[in-house]
């Protein structure tokens, strides 16, 4: 892994290297000169009937999310595998460092807390987290995920099942459970009582379908991340930020791996999602488009 850059210093070169890498990652380009050496499926370690995974979160201010993420590791633990949770965060965002004391203090079987701080510049493009992460995993799987998603009961041990004796690069859920776009009203993100557990309501998440790995379903084979890592010879996606980056490099490691990964039948995968981020830079242009086109959706 290269030392990362400073903040990037010329917007408009910025903006051309990110029109190439998605044109590249059309097909355009062949990825090998963009990555180092992938070891080949037949050189890649089986899933073992009791594999070891290791998820991957980045929170910025975004603790009411996180309560319910890491919640249900304590409410619903693994019994088929064993589970390191890495979260990246800042240590300025003084919700997110309680949240995670808080969490911290519980003593759960088969999983691991592994707290990160990153200097707020790093941590606003999760690529940088994320590539960290992979080249130092010493998991047979790597879950790149956001803090949004609720790994509810069953999630992680039907994830062991499927995944027995796989040397996939890269597998997602075939379908997941998601909320309607909730605005800021709503009472699961309303509510933010002291420290505590979260639970979900479950009535409100419906099942939508996926057709690759994208966005918080990335879930990369370990011998595959510690090759390779997450994008770690584009330098763009190693830059440091000034503001919190939308996550455009997914589609980038999607093309750096030569595949869109293999669905695989996982249970109760939630997102929740919502209307207002709250992470992206308030009152700016693109955080209005973002809220019109996500209140249109709705």
């Amino acid at each position: 892994m290269k030392e990362t850059a400073t903040l990037y210093p010329h917007a408009p070169l910025h903006k051309m290297q990110e029109l190439f890498y998605r044109l590249a990652a059309s097909g355009l380009v062949s990825p090998k000169r963009f990555r180092a050496p992938m070891p080949v499926a037949a050189d890649r370690k089986p899933s073992p009937a009791f594999p070891s995974l290791e998820i991957v979160s980045h929170c910025w201010k975004y603790s009411r999310m996180l309560a319910y993420q890491l919640s249900s590791f304590v409410l619903y633990p693994p019994s088929k595998l064993a589970v390191r949770i890495t979260v990246f965060y800042a240590e300025s965002d003084a919700e997110t460092v309680a949240l995670l004391k808080f969490i911290g203090e519980h003593v759960i079987p088969n999983l691991v807390w592994n707290w990160q701080p990153l200097p707020e510049e790093q941590l606003f493009r999760r690529s940088i987290g994320r590539n960290r992460a992979a080249l130092v995993t010493q998991a047979d799987w790597i879950w790149m995920t956001d803090c949004d998603i609720v790994f509810h009961k069953g999630c992680l041990d039907s994830l062991a099942e499927v995944l027995l004796g796989k040397t996939d690069a890269l597998v997602f859920p075939q379908d997941v459970l998601i909320t309607e776009l909730l605005p800021d009203s709503a009472p699961m993100l309303r509510d933010r009582p002291a420290l505590a557990l979260r639970e979900i309501d479950t009535n409100l998440f419906h099942s939508q379908p996926r057709d690759r790995a994208k966005g918080p379903f990335q879930i990369m084979h370990g011998d595959v991340a510690r090759a390779i890592g997450y994008c770690d010879r584009i330098g763009l996606y190693q830059t440091p930020a000034a503001h919190w980056c939308k996550c455009y490099e997914d589609r980038a490691f999607r093309w750096l791996l030569e595949t869109q990964g293999t669905p695989v039948n996982i249970v109760n995968a939630c997102q929740i999602r919502h209307v207002e981020k709250g992470r992206y830079r308030r009152h700016s242009v693109l955080s209005s488009i973002r809220r019109r086109i996500r209140k249109k959706q709705r």
